[in-house]
């Protein structure tokens, strides 16, 4: 073929053809002047463990795949094995379209050149290379070694705006990412109305359209000393060998079923998408959210995108054929043509959220990664996960040598707090675990525990099938008090109080917890070692180090809990992201009118003066305790592990979002003298003023 011209598609967490920019140019376009295309996909051999596909008797060139604090793997099997899913249907869906997906392990550097010189042995020359821009600082040496063979080559390279997300970056009117507002709030006001805000999507190529593949047998093979599988089984083999017994081992039963079941791949992720349109599950969205057990609570959608299966403005498109009534696939389900409704503009919400972690990780950069976090503040002294000088004991023999014991008791389940349990242990069997439950065992690590945040999010880095670089650190920084949450180190969850207002009856802790089936109270199951030891042998609790030795005892009363009369997390006000454990009370009720010479006395408070009420003045409403309320100023910030030299951020000292002065008016408020005694003192508790709310989307 001498007069070939090849493009090269580098393919990287942009795994569909529908809705893929490049793709919809080279299929609708008769002047990008390539006789051929050349999908190549390179795996990180930095990201994930290649050792699977060594050749017998070859040792790896790259060093193992872990993490840089802790030394986990830094992907697990679950989300192994979607990538290979999801890998293995863009092969399958690109055959479709006449063409295939080529697979090469390596540098990217190096496996371009060693395919573009064995193309040119066929006399086959590459012309370009195209690949989406993504965030983060390895994705970025990515590029760069991508430019350096390019330039070494003499090939033209160009990369193309990623479009997976749902507002694109062309229509932010930011003319850097310093102009990104630190609140969440604000970049949302600049975006709505969010119906109107996304781009239309690209259709899928026709079949036939694209660019002549390249013949198989003139690519050059993949070079020692691995082999890349010819089938989808054994390349799914090769991808969890090294990993698969990483995984702690825990006991389980049948009830223990994963809320995340799906398998990778684009055709998968839409099978979701319509599922949750047809079942009125995405209507429910907002109520059902923040749910624990089962498939339907929540999306699940958020693993499809990080891998790039799914676009966010093809779930934004698909939603709008509901609204309007465009689509008669939907017509049976309940509110078809009725316009957005609460469940469906909450997936929008979501979605903004999502767009806006990644932008924070473009003008964060590398504190991400650093232990000081956004905030810079180096006084915090963590206890380092990797001193094993603290209490309890652990297998540990599937840990990296030197984690400590504590550290280990968190991270496989054993704390003796059983929502973080439960949440470790569904984590370690299934890869998922809600948001809600992720949210109370950062807090519990970080903050109860004062164990170094990174640590927490290098395992969820490893077991996850739904990481997310920007997703996952941002949230972990925010919960631990070094992001960019106001309320910082304040902010403190009651894993107890949690479970009691999202487990109600205790079913997610019987399901992943079974040795604490038999426990009946469910403040004793919230906290097994409160159980009265006449009754630890009957309920089966002799030995458990969750009972004789819990790491962390939190005083929690029920007493009057309002328990029926409470509403279920279902109906309650506000998004119900990032809700913190302790509470002012409900605000207290109208008074009554001044009573007639006739009734009895007044009383005088103790710590109110005299309160215009009668001696029988009922109960104050059972109180949680501090306020709490949903997440304010959203996280974000990603790119590198090695610190970042930058200006030192703004906002959280005061004079952004707002949060001074809501401190100054506080102030004013406690400086104000109080009212005379004969005025009535109902509402005299000073208010705190909400902060800003954003949700705390650890990628549903």
């Amino acid at each position: 073929m001498p007069d070939a011209s090849v493009l090269v598609y580098l393919v990287r967490r942009d795994l569909r053809i529908t809705d893929n920019p490049i793709l919809h140019q080279l299929a609708s376009s008769t002047d990008h002047g390539f006789t051929h295309l050349l999908p190549l996909h390179i795996i990180p051999p930095n990201q994930i463990e290649v050792s699977g596909f060594l050749r017998d008797g070859e040792t790896s060139p790259f060093p193992e795949a872990r993490s840089e604090t802790a030394g986990f793997w830094r992907c697990g099997p679950h989300r192994a094995r979607f990538i290979a899913e999801s890998l293995w249907n863009l092969k399958e869906n690109l055959a479709k379209l006449g063409n295939d997906l080529t697979i090469r392990i390596g540098e990217p550097r190096q496996v371009l050149e060693h395919l573009a010189e064995g193309l040119q042995q066929h006399q086959i020359k590459v012309s370009a290379i195209w690949m989406f821009a993504e965030e983060g600082h390895e994705e970025e040496r990515h590029e760069k070694s991508v430019a350096e063979a390019c330039s070494a080559l003499g090939i033209v390279r160009q990369v193309w705006v990623d479009e997976k997300y749902f507002v694109d970056d062309r229509d932010l009117n930011l003319g850097s990412p310093q102009e990104l507002p630190d609140v969440f709030t604000l970049y949302r006001k600049l975006n709505e109305p969010l119906r109107e805000r996304p781009r239309p999507t690209c259709p899928r190529p026709p079949n036939g359209s694209l660019p002549t593949p390249v013949d198989a047998c003139q690519i050059p093979s993949q070079p020692a000393p691995f082999d890349i599988p010819l089938s989808r089984e054994a390349f799914e083999v090769a991808m969890l060998r090294p990993v698969k017994s990483a995984v702690p081992e825990i006991a389980t039963t049948d009830q223990m079923k994963s809320a995340h079941p799906f398998c990778g791949g684009e055709d998968n992720a839409f099978n979701r998408l319509e599922y949750l349109i047809k079942s009125g599950i995405a209507s429910q969205y907002k109520s059902s959210r923040n749910g624990l057990l089962g498939v339907d609570y929540s999306t699940k959608l958020s693993s499809y995108l990080a891998q790039g299966c799914i676009t966010a403005r093809q779930i934004h498109e698909e939603l709008l054929h509901f609204e309007d009534g465009t689509d008669e696939k939907y017509a049976a389900t309940d509110g078809y043509g009725q316009g957005e409704n609460e469940g469906t503009s909450s997936i929008r919400f979501e979605l903004l959220w999502r767009d806006y972690m990644r932008l924070c990780t473009r003008k964060f950069r590398a504190k991400l990664f650093s232990r000081s976090g956004f905030r810079d503040d180096h006084s915090h002294q963590w206890k380092m996960g990797g001193a094993d000088d603290d209490k309890g004991t652990s297998s540990g023999s599937r840990f990296p040598r030197g984690i400590s014991a504590l550290t280990r008791r968190v991270l496989e389940g054993t704390t003796g707090q059983s929502l973080i349990d439960a949440s470790a242990r569904e984590l370690i069997h299934t890869g998922y675990t809600s948001n809600r439950a992720r949210q109370n065992v950062g807090s519990f690590l970080a903050k109860h525990l004062n164990i170094d945040w990174r640590y927490g999010a290098e395992w969820y880095e490893f077991l996850l099938v739904d990481y997310d670089v920007n997703s996952n650190w941002s949230n972990w920084q925010y919960v631990a008090g070094v992001g960019n949450d106001p309320r910082g180190e304040a902010r403190i969850f009651n894993p107890v109080k949690q479970a009691f207002d999202y487990d109600k009856d205790g079913a997610y802790v019987r399901c992943w917890l079974p040795e604490l089936a038999k426990v009946e109270k469910l403040e004793n199951l919230f906290q097994p070692w409160t159980t009265p030891r006449e009754d630890w042998e009957r309920f089966g609790l002799v030995g458990l180090p969750s009972v004789e030795d819990p790491v962390k005892k939190i005083n929690f009363s029920v007493e009057g809990k309002p328990k029926s009369s409470r509403r279920p997390f279902a109906r309650r006000r506000g998004r119900g992201r990032g809700e913190a454990n302790n509470r002012l009370p409900p605000p207290l009720p109208p008074p009554p009118p001044p009573p007639p010479p006739s009734q009895p006395p007044l009383r005088q408070h103790p710590n109110h003066g005299t309160w215009p009420v009668p001696v029988t003045h009922p109960a104050y409403p059972a109180s949680a305790g501090l306020m709490g309320v949903p997440h304010g100023n959203p996280r974000g910030g990603f790119q590198g592990r090695g610190g970042y030299g930058g200006p030192r951020r703004g906002g959280f000292q005061g004079g952004r979002g707002g949060w001074q002065q809501q401190q100054q008016q506080q102030q004013q408020r406690q400086q104000q003298p109080p009212p005379p005694p004969s005025a009535p003192r109902y509402g005299a508790m000073p208010f705190r003023p909400r902060p800003e709310i954003g949700p705390m989307a650890l990628n549903e």
